[in-house]
């Protein structure tokens, strides 16, 4: 009996020790699937340049965007939980060319302890458009280069380099990640072309309250006429309503589009003043400018956000 005993107690000694050596090599391979999934702490600004990081850096990356819908970059301020989680940020991604004014001196500080990112640092300076006169000297170029699709595609490439540079295991799959979303971005390009092509030339004429769509209309063929300058940080005058509800008046307008970033006052203002000119116009919809959509909708998304542009363009121009 005591032999019999013996026997079990060894037996169960060695059943209990298997367990923990699998134990052990289950909970050994699960900590190296989360080291190497979702490794990369990244910080961004804008929740369009949000979308491109978590497409180029897959489950690679761990993404915490600064700045949600409805935000204007422009305005926007570091709180003091920004500024710690920029600081404990593995790499940071961020607009540039002034589009995030009042966040500069931080992303200069942060700088000098991690890499930080513009992703409009690649783009060819010939391609950029130049900020009107009166805006700030150090806004040397319009910073709304993401609603030309074509030039957007330098932005996803700067964030493919971005990550290999801070975490070179991942090189291979950032880039079969960034080559299979830049596919993406060439058919919405050749599919934003075609859409708004359907616009009568006469129409296609795009009224908005500050002017963040000089580059779509640059690429795509509409003439675009803004209330504001391209900071929504400069205010209206008389005059710019004036002008605008002039354009409206000459062109024969239909509809005019709120932003989403924007508050409307100025476009009532603009609606009223072409009314007495004696044309009527309508809100043709709203318009993503400087922020996508709400997280989980299409509109969240870079790319649901231009489809959605074009959806309200072609439908509130036709």
């Amino acid at each position: 009996m005591e032999t019999t005993n013996k026997r079990l107690a060894s037996l169960l000694i060695a059943a209990l020790g298997a367990l923990l050596v699998v134990g052990c090599g289950a909970l050994g391979d699960k900590v190296g699937e989360q080291e190497g999934t979702g490794g990369v702490d990244v910080v961004t600004t804008t929740n369009f340049i949000t979308d491109v990081v978590e497409e180029v850096g897959g489950d690679r990356v761990t993404v915490n965007g600064l700045m949600g819908p409805g935000i204007d970059p422009h305005l926007y301020k570091a709180s003091a939980g920004d500024v710690t989680a920029l600081r404990q940020a593995d790499v940071v991604f961020y607009g540039g060319l002034y589009l995030e004014a009042k966040m500069q001196d931080v992303f200069e500080e942060i700088g000098d302890s991690k890499p930080v990112f513009a992703v409009t640092d690649e783009m060819p300076r010939d391609r950029l458009l130049e900020a009107p006169s009166d805006t700030p000297a150090e806004e040397e170029y319009d910073p709304h280069v993401w609603f030309d699709v074509s030039l957007w595609k330098y932005a996803v490439e700067q964030v493919r380099d971005g990550l290999t540079e801070v975490d070179p295991d991942g090189a291979e799959a950032y880039r079969e990640n960034a080559d299979a979303y830049l596919a993406r971005l060439d058919e919405l390009d050749r599919e934003t072309e075609r859409r708004l092509a359907t616009i009568p030339e006469r129409r296609r004429v795009l009224v908005t309250s500050h002017d963040a769509f000089r580059y779509l209309g640059r690429r795509y063929g509409l003439d675009v006429e803004a209330i504001q300058g391209i900071s929504t940080a400069t205010e209206a005058t008389t005059a710019d309503i004036e002008r605008v509800a002039g354009v409206i008046a000459e062109r024969g307008v239909k509809a005019i589009f709120v932003e989403s970033s924007v508050p409307p006052q100025t476009i009532d203002a603009v609606l009223a003043a072409a009314a007495k000119r004696g044309q009527q116009a309508v809100v043709g919809g709203e318009l993503f400018s400087d922020a996508a959509g709400e997280v989980g909708t299409p509109e969240g998304t870079y790319i649901g956000m231009v489809r959605s542009n074009v959806d309200h363009l072609v439908e509130g121009l036709r």
